[in-house]
């Protein structure tokens, strides 16, 4: 386990320093200012002990050269003050430019990612990769960048200065030092694995308060407010821990550190004084050398706090780029076509399919759709009907056997041009933050006013739209805040009434609508579905009777299969399905009338 830590830190700066690379001139400008820098910081004690030296004693004061001195040091200082400026724009550049090429390929490969990944992981914690992890990562290189090139150079150059001012005292300062970096070592060591588990758990508890957040109302309703903010406190204590421990073992690294540099400069105190004292250093001297010996050790304080930063934000960057790395969906082929004049003829042949290997779903699943058909898809929760309009829209790709669209395979043709052949409307309705307008326009954002508006009236929502204070132009919140469920599937409705591709799915498209409005939207489907080919998966067979084929499924395989008529004749499980429906209503009825 320790070794794969250490690996997989080793693989997350390589692909920290790879992003580094495309900004070499800010990398290359940092390290010029930080040299620049140290240099004028290193000036100042030798101005220093120069001015010292220059008050001999009581009434032997050289005012000429001392005036000189305090110039230089003047000048020196305002120089040292711009160089730290300019380096400190050249690094916010770099830590800036590096987590925005990260951010932006983070939702590239977003965008690739296969259904699959993402429903296996919760929106909160893909969010707080991208967000939270991204932004501990780049405090992290910030402070390292800023911090660690002006300690290592402040360390060299002070050893450089020391030894032309005395080498023997440097000597005693070089023997002490490893102990500072031995400590500093030793706990980075330690904090690394214990702040990669804090992101982890900061990523759940985010991804448990986004779940709580979207559906705080049926929390409420069930009344399960206790046992959500009781798991909510495991999360926290367990975060409260980590975070505690990482904290303190991070903590430790400074005092250390600064408890072996104060020795050292005690060493050189001792040391110093008696060089002093045997005329082989002037108290200029020493006090310059009494200021190397303190520059000399704080870099040390610095450089083992950019560390404790750095291992949070190496944790971190290694989270965002295993999202990253996760494996996008299949290319397209390399002859991959474009459906172009679609007629909406669709053959699946032999397929297989199965989200979990050991559990089967979907075997040798057949059906030919002509063009202008209406295919309805009907069985029990779990049967395979959503997942069969996944493999049409090709969301997953089928295990065995294929699926043309047109003759072609549908793993030869573009995903693009796939499914802009498909017009879907689900049960699940989605609309973005933003207007009605550019919600409705989605799917065709060049549609004239004229069109936009026939799309509305043909989907029933145009009445309620005019009532609202702006119109069209209402902003909405995330996911259509401020409209009721059915008002929002009215619009996803007629956001494919606007594009009205050559086949539709339509996936229990009107659940959410109350039943006079439903009536019409059945009449304006069964307009748009003429000539087009039209898969729609119902509960409520009531709303397929008029389907020229009805696909009985269950348990992944297709069991009956015929018209409406046909399947009440069969008596089989599909008029079971259908008189079930009104036995339950005659049941509720008649428990009414005996209570």
């Amino acid at each position: 386990m320790r070794e794969e830590n250490k690996n997989q830190k080793r693989l997350t700066i390589q692909k920290v320093l790879n992003y580094v690379r495309g900004y070499w001139y800010y990398l290359i400008g940092s390290v010029l200012l930080a040299l620049l820098v140290v240099v004028l910081t290193l000036c100042i004690p030798l101005l220093t002990g120069e001015a010292i030296d220059c008050i001999v004693g009581k009434n032997e004061v050289d005012f000429a050269a001392l005036t000189n001195v305090l110039r230089w040091i003047l000048i020196v200082v305002l120089a040292n003050s711009a160089a730290q400026w300019m380096m400190a724009r050249c690094n916010n550049r770099l830590t800036y430019s590096v987590t925005k090429d990260i951010r932006d390929e983070a939702i590239e490969k977003l965008q690739k990612l296969p259904l699959k990944y993402l429903d296996g992981h919760s929106v909160g914690d893909v969010t707080s990769r991208m967000i939270s992890d991204v932004d501990q990562f780049a405090d992290g290189l910030l402070l390292g960048v800023t911090q660690l090139f002006t300690g290592v150079l402040t360390i060299v150059g002070t050893l450089f200065f020391m030894f032309y001012e005395n080498a023997a005292i440097a000597v005693v300062v070089i023997v002490v030092t490893p102990l500072s970096l031995f400590s500093a070592g030793f706990i980075a060591k330690k904090t690394y694995r214990m702040f990669q588990e804090q992101a982890q758990i900061r990523g759940e508890q985010m991804a448990y308060m986004d779940e709580m957040v979207h559906n705080q109302k049926v929390v409420q309703a069930y009344g399960h407010e206790t046992r959500s903010q009781e798991r909510f406190d495991e999360m926290n204590e367990r975060l409260e821990q980590c975070a505690r421990k990482a904290v303190f073992f991070s903590s430790l690294t400074n005092p250390c550190t600064r408890f072996v540099n104060n020795i050292v400069y005690a060493a050189v105190v001792v040391f110093g004084a008696m060089a002093a004292v045997a005329g082989s250093l002037t108290i200029g001297q020493l006090t310059c050398f009494l200021n190397y010996a303190s520059q000399y050790t704080k870099p040390f304080n610095e450089i083992s706090g950019v560390i404790t930063e750095l291992q949070n934000a190496i944790a971190c960057a290694s989270r965002v780029f295993a999202l990253m790395e996760e494996p996008s969906e299949p290319a397209e082929a390399d002859h991959a076509i474009c459906l172009q004049d679609v007629e909406g003829n669709v053959v699946l042949e032999h397929v297989d399919f199965s989200y979990d290997p050991t559990r089967r779903l979907i075997e040798d699943f057949n059906l030919q759709a002509q063009k202008g058909q209406r295919i309805a898809i009907v069985g029990p929760t779990g049967c395979g009907k959503t997942t069969l309009i996944n493999l049409l829209m090709r969301f997953y790709d089928v295990n065995k056997g294929c699926i043309r669209v047109d003759d072609a395979d549908i793993r030869e043709v573009t995903r693009e041009s796939l499914r802009s052949s498909y017009g879907m409307v689900l049960q699940e309705t989605w609309l973005h933050a933003g207007t009605i307008r550019e919600n409705i326009c989605m799917g065709k954002t060049d549609a004239t006013e004229e069109e936009m508006i026939a799309a509305a009236k043909a989907s029933h929502c145009h009445s309620f739209i005019r009532r609202l204070p702006k119109g069209y132009d209402t902003k909405l919140g995330e996911d259509g805040g401020g409209l009721s469920q059915g008002q929002k599937q009215l619009l996803c409705i007629a956001r494919v009434m606007l594009c009205l591709p050559p086949m539709l799915i339509l996936d229990e498209a009107t659940s959410s609508i109350d039943t006079r409005t439903e009536q019409k939207i059945q009449q304006a489907f069964a307009t748009m579905m003429q000539g087009r080919t039209s898969f729609i998966v119902a509960h409520r067979l009531s709303t397929i009777q008029s389907a020229d084929v009805i696909l009985v499924m269950k348990d992944g395989h297709v069991i009956e299969q015929g018209t409406h008529t046909q399947l009440l004749e069969k008596k089989g499980f599909y008029a079971q399905l259908y008189y079930s429906q009104f036995a339950l209503v005659t049941d509720e009825k008649n428990a009414s009338d005996a209570g």
